[in-house]
């Protein structure tokens, strides 16, 4: 019977999944996950209170209450880099001893990078106000946009990528992801005036490097063509897997262009549903046809 089993024998298949899985891991998991959602808030509230903050603040104690959501953001990241910096694994980890040391340098540069990334955020605003007819305002976009709250929380975590803070970056983007259905990689490099129309489905990779002024519909891909295996046929880590895509570039719905060898020239507007593996020059304009792929010239060169 189910009831003598549950008496008897059950503890022996626990710890027996226990140690399959390595469940004693130090991190917390969800724990852990919850206070990086707090992080985000806390993050996107000291930016923008008056669109994010759960309370309404009064403009004579706005900018004290700012810092106070600031310091807490600032202690909440902190300690996680605490808990997360020597019990992690792979590059980025630290020496226990070295943790704290580390934890406080990328704390402070983080937290004192924000009005530069609130800057570059407001030009993410401008191009999804001026790059869609059915924006009717700037809070519109803030407030209803999937794609904005995306590339807020894609800037924040690239800040901590580019400071060698490991997991923590790619929680936040993968969060992200969970909301809006955009997957973008806290490693790639996105330049300013960025916009995602729609946006479900958008996956961008690591290595991407976009420039500025380009905007993207929903579905398309910016992946990696194939991966290099070592001698045990496991991926090789590192290397430029993911396309570069230049200034003032537009990739309609469902386009995928895959590997890090692929170059989309400056100025080029590529077409719903294109597959692409190979560069294309600044200026083109490439689409499917009944048969093939076809490549014109975009009259509209800026």
């Amino acid at each position: 019977m189910i009831s003598e089993w549950l008496n008897k024998d059950f503890q022996q298949y626990a710890n027996r999944l226990i140690r399959q899985t390595r469940a004693g891991n130090s991190l917390g998991g969800y724990a852990l996950k919850k206070r990086v959602e707090r992080l985000i808030y806390l993050l996107q509230s000291a930016m923008y209170p008056s669109i994010y903050y759960e309370e309404p603040l009064k403009e004579s104690f706005a900018e004290a209450a700012a810092g106070r959501i600031y310091q807490e953001a600032a202690m909440l990241l902190y300690e996680i880099c605490t808990d997360v910096l020597p019990n992690c694994e792979g590059d980025g980890c630290a020496d226990p001893e070295e943790s704290i040391s580390q934890a406080e340098k990328i704390t402070r540069a983080f937290m004192e990078s924000l009005p530069d990334i609130a800057a570059v955020l407001d030009k993410d605003i401008t191009a999804a106000y001026d790059g869609d007819p059915a924006a009717r305002s700037r809070e519109e976009v803030m407030l209803a946009y999937p794609a904005f709250e995306t590339i807020t929380i894609f800037r924040l975590a690239h800040r901590l990528f580019e400071l060698g803070m490991p997991l923590l970056p790619r929680m936040m983007t993968e969060y992200a992801h969970s909301r809006t259905g955009i997957d973008i990689h806290p490693g790639a490099t996105i330049g300013e005036y960025f916009f995602i129309d729609h946006g479900t489905g958008v996956v961008i990779g690591e290595t991407c490097r976009i420039g500025r002024h380009v905007k993207l519909y929903q579905g398309v891909t910016l992946g990696a063509r194939s991966f290099d295996l070592d001698e045990q046929g496991h991926p090789v880590k590192g290397g430029k897997r993911h396309p570069d895509v230049e200034d003032r570039v537009v990739i309609y719905a469902g386009a995928t262009i895959l590997g890090g060898d692929v170059v989309i020239g400056k100025g080029s507007i590529i077409g719903g549903s294109v597959w692409l593996t190979s560069s294309v020059p600044p200026y083109s304009i490439i689409y499917n046809t009944a048969k093939s792929i076809s490549v014109s010239q975009n009259r509209n060169e800026q």
